[in-house]
């Protein structure tokens, strides 16, 4: 499922010779035909929207099974990058599928307006909504948790994969059962990448962006780093870096300090705290692998992470938290949807897939 609240590409200064035209959406995504999905699909009932696509629930005609059908309109793709990214974010989720814990795509269609990728549904809801629904939460649910995420991080780097916006949001349950599996999603900012190559596009979002981003050259390490912040969330029900402007976290990111000291933290383990900081470090040469956070004592010993309720405040926390960002979501799309529908021919690429940020750092 897409979300808005994205740091995505920086916008192109100009238009390339290789633009799209957006009123006349012909150019194909896919490098092979396929049949109309109407043919194999029927759509129900609106699922999820982002600012690139939407998701809807559809049920496959010759078996009746429910699956989750992302579909993205061509006249948003304004130039051959887009084109190219909607077709990468295929071909990896086909390089993943055959791992658990990632979402797996049953198929793609093509026709003149859209472009569908119809996924497994996961229909138990989001990471955050889970563990507030359940009422009690240990320490130990966490390491249990990062250990499922932490191992799409593994698997994603030794396939060559970064996903580079990993966050709650794109964590879902594959249904409301109490042994559902947490499973990861949405892998449109994820890029191949080969050993010693590094990356200066600024993507991922607010919270979860690791500092080496902001510096505009990094490399896979900054999964790590956004794996940690969600941790550090799950223990304490708040990011380590906060502020109330974008460009205020940027600024926490890049120097602030990492609190350990208010509640809940005196309670929590001391071997959680450290794996946080190996995570969090902010020299990527120095920071933990996501092969060794799977080592680390607290991932691998059961005995210490602790197995007793947290303090309900975290729980708390979490809730006002999570609606903070559905918040800020339907914000920003009630802002944006009236002022462009759809860009003009020729226009800069200024709103792609979510929202750009400018900062200040």
């Amino acid at each position: 499922m897409e979300s808005e609240n994205t740091i995505q590409k920086e916008p192109m200064k100009k238009e390339t010779k290789n633009s799209a035209p957006a009123s006349k959406p012909t150019i194909a995504v896919l490098p092979y035909q396929t049949p109309r999905l109407r043919d194999h699909y029927i759509l129900g009932k609106k699922l999820g929207q982002g600012q690139f696509g939407t998701t809807y629930l559809c049920t496959e005609k010759s078996t009746g099974t429910q699956y989750a059908c992302k579909s993205i309109p061509k006249r948003k793709l304004l130039c051959r990058e887009d084109y190219d990214d909607v077709w990468r974010e295929i071909q990896i989720m086909h390089h993943l599928s055959e791992h658990a814990n990632v979402v797996r795509i049953k198929g793609t269609y093509e026709d003149n307006v859209f472009v569908h990728l119809v996924m497994e549904l996961c229909a138990g809801g989001e990471l955050f909504d889970r563990i507030v629904q359940k009422g009690h939460y240990s320490e130990r649910k966490a390491t249990q948790l990062i250990k499922t995420i932490i191992g799409v991080v593994e698997a994603c780097h030794s396939l060559g994969v970064m996903h580079r916006d990993l966050k709650p949001e794109n964590f879902l349950f594959d249904s409301s059962h109490e042994d559902a599996k947490l499973k990861a999603t949405d892998f449109g900012l994820s890029i191949f990448y080969k050993p010693g190559q590094y990356f200066s596009d600024v993507v991922g979002s607010p919270y979860y962006v690791a500092p080496e981003v902001l510096h505009k050259y990094y490399g896979p390490e900054i999964d790590v780093w956004s794996t940690g912040v969600i941790l550090y969330i799950l223990l304490s029900g708040v990011p380590p870096f906060w502020a109330e402007t974008d460009s205020g976290i940027f600024r926490q990111i890049l120097k602030g300090k990492i609190d350990f000291e208010s509640e809940p933290w005196p309670n929590i383990s001391e071997s959680a705290k450290d794996l946080i900081q190996k995570m969090l470090c902010r020299d990527p040469r120095k920071r933990i692998s996501a092969h060794e956070v799977l080592c680390h004592p607290w991932i691998v010993d059961d005995r210490l992470a602790p197995d007793k309720p947290l303090d309900s405040a975290v729980l708390s926390r979490l809730k006002q938290f999570s609606a903070m960002n559905k918040l800020k979501k339907m914000a920003l799309r009630a802002l944006m949807s009236p002022i462009c529908p759809s860009p003009p021919t020729g226009s800069p690429k200024s709103l792609p897939r979510a929202y750009s940020f400018s900062f200040m750092v």
